[in-house]
């Protein structure tokens, strides 16, 4: 913003001394200085205005995420995965009120671990606002959510809240610190002696939310094992699909539009000149240009899962194209505000053959994801900063980061700095959630809090743990409840259904 401050000394100068000089210049510096509080004022709250509205489109996520769970498990388990979503943005709320935002932006604090503003105290401060605990926050459930897809129709209630709340009041937070806070030992926020100079580049969190959703799916999803008939006898592999493809593709558009929220607004400000430039170009650039690349990146991953499963399986299937459209958003927020948009095209032709054949290494290995969220998060966020360590432009890394030639992408003449710390990150998360969630999911699974019974899967948690499953209606000949086409012997002794006759069709939404 201009700078109206006034110096009386100056105008002194101009306007000569003498006693009605001098009561103008008193008069005029007021005025201006007046002027001056009022623009920064107004700038405070048009960025607090942006960093709000953007953490209401991260946390519309929410609903993306519940809506795609809902739609990939079976019908049976859909008031259970709908709940756990609920949950992880409560349970999240209060753990990253309580600890989160201190453990991961406590400032001052050292290199590992912040140690400030623990349940907002001493809070708002120079380094943020109410609207950036709430945008943080919303980032610390999208990685929580990220982990329920992957144990998702076998996972006992209790393990959710105890891991949800562990996630999003302590490893999330504590990750994103050694990244995004300005002491993490490895940020390229750090004011100086930044890791190899360049420090990690992972702007709006391919690494910090979506490898550490991923991973810890991943130890949960390898200690509770794969859900009863997922692989027969043989150890082939057997597709339990999902009961709305219609949920999915909403839940994905959702996710689409929350996105926008999600990588041009981990700007979080966007009053903002950068030197040397054009009075038309500023932060307000990088965050149309991040909007673009965000859409690019996935549009192309949509593409080329389309084509590439064609080629695979001869189907043109709705959900993969899903999957390898949120892959495509995945790898590009690393490096959304630091590549140009060609480059995100480049991103988004990689995610998708990186989820395709982290699916294929999945299948073979017996492992299973409801989701595909380890594959989907893990693999693709972790070639997002790979991506980010190659195409990274020194122009707009100098911009975002506050720097001059700082290294940059191997590709675009900036040698292999930057591509080493982003390894070095990547290395680091996989580490760090993996001594943290892993441990934590094999004692809940040693005191037999981590996964349900075999009755209890076959039946379908809705019935069994919830009262009752997620779709009904009144039968047009009497007072029957129906809960879906297919009851079981047990839910129709429960329910006291109607078993209808012709054939099965899907269930009410």
């Amino acid at each position: 913003m201009a700078n109206f401050s006034c110096s009386a000394d100056e105008l002194t100068l101009l306007l000569g001394s003498s006693a009605v000089n001098n009561a103008t210049v008193n008069f005029l510096c007021s005025r201006l200085d007046s002027i001056s509080n009022q623009f920064k004022t107004t700038s405070y709250a048009v960025d607090n205005t942006y960093l709000l509205f953007s953490a209401y489109l991260v946390f519309a996520m929410q609903l993306g995420f519940a809506m795609l769970c809902a739609g990939s498990v079976r019908a049976k388990n859909t008031m259970n995965i709908m709940l756990t979503n609920v949950l992880d943005a409560a349970a999240g709320g209060l753990s990253y009120y309580l600890f989160g935002l201190a453990f991961a932006f406590g400032e001052p604090s050292n290199g590992f671990i912040g140690r400030h503003f623990f349940g907002l105290k001493d809070y708002p401060s120079p380094t943020g606002d109410y609207s950036f605990f709430l945008y943080q926050w919303a980032f610390a459930i999208a990685a929580a959510g990220i982990t329920s897809g992957s144990i998702a129709e076998r996972t006992q209630f209790t393990a959710y809240l105890i891991y949800s709340t562990f996630l999003t009041g302590f490893v999330y937070p504590v990750t994103s610190h050694w990244f995004w806070s300005a002491s993490g030992w490895a940020s390229a926020f750090k004011p100086k002696d930044r890791l190899f100079g360049s420090g990690a580049i992972d702007f709006a969190g391919s690494g910090v939310v979506h490898m550490v959703g991923g991973i810890a799916g991943l130890w949960g999803a390898l200690i509770e094992g794969p859900r009863i008939g997922r692989f027969d006898h043989q150890g082939r592999s057997v597709a339990l699909r999902g009961h709305s493809a219609s949920l999915v593709v909403l839940g994905t558009f959702l996710l689409w539009f929350g996105w926008y929220g999600f990588n041009p607004g981990s700007f979080l400000v966007i009053l903002k000149t950068y030197t040397g430039t054009e009075p038309f170009y500023g932060q307000w650039s990088g965050v149309g240009r991040t909007a673009v690349t965000t859409t690019l990146a996935g549009s192309t991953a949509a593409l080329t899962t389309l084509f590439g499963k064609r080629l695979i399986s001869g189907h043109w299937n709705v959900i993969d194209v899903c999957n390898g459209l949120l892959g495509g958003f995945a790898a590009i927020t690393s490096g959304c505000s630091v590549v140009e948009p060609w480059a995100a095209i480049i991103c988004g032709f990689g995610a998708a053959w990186v989820l395709i054949g982290c699916n294929i290494l999945a299948a073979k290995l017996k492992f299973d994801d409801p989701l595909e969220a380890t594959q989907l998060h893990g693999g693709c966020g972790a070639w997002g900063l790979i991506f980010t360590g190659l195409f990274a432009r020194g122009r707009y890394v100098d911009e975002v980061y506050s720097g001059s030639n700082l290294p940059h992408g191997l590709f675009m003449g900036g040698g292999g700095r930057l591509l080493a710390a982003q390894i070095i990150q990547i290395l680091a998360i996989i580490g760090w959630v993996s001594v943290t969630m892993g441990p934590l999911f094999y004692i809940l699974h040693k005191l037999k809090l981590l996964r349900i019974s075999r009755d209890d899967e076959l039946e379908g948690m809705d019935l069994t743990r919830h009262g009752g499953f997620a779709y009904a209606y009144q039968d047009e000949g009497g007072d029957h409840t129906v809960y879906n086409r297919s009851a079981s012997p047990l839910s129709k002794k429960i329910t006291g259904s109607v078993e209808p006759t012709g054939d099965p069709s899907p269930p009410i939404v």
